[in-house]
């Protein structure tokens, strides 16, 4: 996966007053952290952050971060972990770049895309896309922008699940197995209702679990008071 350079400026004011300010000069309030560095409050021009978003296709972006303060520039690596949209204007608020190492493994979400169609929706069969999304685990430049599943051969009431995914080499994923990616139904066999609770169930447990603790990016902006 390509790496973006991204200009940064260390700043020292925070709160929303100062985060206010600094939004209405074009800039976007940001913050660098991670499991070996102290957290850095930034500043990112935001029409060039609105130019890099804009043209890359990937939700898994990786900067080469080029920080600069009063002792002079350094690049770090980074993801970009999180970032705040109003949802009213559709501009950008906050942004989060966690830093990462190129030879140590990173965990993301990585969207799945079923590409062609399936013989059963031909036949009338309906298909339903259950998990959208998979948890994977590779060094950073494995990184791949989507897992693209090709789904021409599905017939009616065959399916796809985690166990069926030909992963990349040097990607993993601890997904469960027996998890269903997607199903094609026949509309009078099998309701599209009793499908999508299957669904539902296991992304409301997965919710559950990530409600047990405070993320890492929620610890990072209570830093801020952003």
């Amino acid at each position: 996966m390509d790496q973006v350079v991204l200009a940064t400026q260390v700043r020292k004011s925070k709160g929303k007053g100062a985060a206010r300010k600094l939004r209405e000069n074009n800039q976007i309030p940001a913050i660098f952290y991670g499991p070996d560095t102290e957290s850095i409050m930034l500043t990112v021009d935001y029409q060039e952050f609105e130019r890099i978003i804009n043209q890359d296709a990937s939700d898994n972006i990786i900067f080469d971060l080029q920080v600069k303060s009063d002792q002079g520039t350094e690049t770090r690596k980074a993801l970009l972990k999180d970032l705040l949209i109003d949802p009213t204007k559709d501009t950008y608020l906050h942004a989060d770049f966690y830093e990462i190492s190129m030879d140590k493994e990173i965990t993301v979400g990585v969207p799945i895309r079923l590409l062609n169609t399936p013989l059963g929706v031909t036949e009338g069969g309906i298909i339903q896309h259950i998990r959208r999304e998979l948890t994977i685990s590779c060094l950073p430049d494995k990184l791949i922008e989507s897992l693209n599943i090709d789904v021409s051969d599905l017939n009616i009431g065959d399916s796809v699940h985690v166990e069926d995914i030909k992963l990349p080499d040097g990607i993993t994923t601890t997904e469960e197995k027996h998890l269903t990616i997607a199903v094609i139904a026949a509309p009078s066999a099998i309701p599209e209702e009793e499908v999508e609770e299957e669904g539902l169930e296991e992304i409301e447990g997965e919710a559950a679990e990530t409600e047990a603790g405070s993320t890492e990016e929620e610890r990072a902006q209570e830093k801020t008071g952003e």
